[in-house]
């Protein structure tokens, strides 16, 4: 008999755009979209802080993901449980790629932390939009 593993993710970070919502062939909800998280370091050689950003593809299913799509917004700070899976896709120009996400479906967890999506921000804070926001 294999042995089970175990495959979770727990992950804090900031949405980097308004969710995507599709639907399946069944008519269920799905929800996409990215999380920044970071961290940071001092530089043994130059004493500086470093920073460095990493983006997570987030697919949202089911019932989290209705929650999803009516509350995640970009800037939203999100707590998330799921676990790892990478698949293989076909690109227009006929390429094989593999793309590795973080599934929460009905096993994980979502939770909405304290700080406000960018919309509800004052002006003069969006400024900073950039160091969040995600380039592809």
């Amino acid at each position: 008999m294999a042995q089970r593993g175990l495959n979770k993710i727990c992950l804090i970070g900031n949405v980097g755009q308004d969710p995507e919502v599709r639907y399946t062939q069944d008519k269920n909800p799905v929800v996409v979209f990215s999380v920044a998280t970071g961290e940071s370091w001092k530089d043994k050689e130059s004493g500086e802080t470093r920073e460095k950003t990493q983006w997570h593809r987030i697919v949202v299913y089911n019932k989290l993901a209705e929650v999803a799509a009516a509350h995640v917004k970009k800037g939203t700070q999100i707590y998330l449980e799921g676990r790892l899976q990478t698949r293989k896709w076909t690109d227009n120009l006929g390429a094989e790629r593999l793309s590795t996400e973080v599934v929460v479906d009905m096993n994980g967890m979502m939770q909405l932390l304290g700080s406000k999506p960018v919309a509800d921000r004052p002006t003069e804070q969006t400024e900073t939009e950039g160091e969040t926001g995600q380039t592809e």
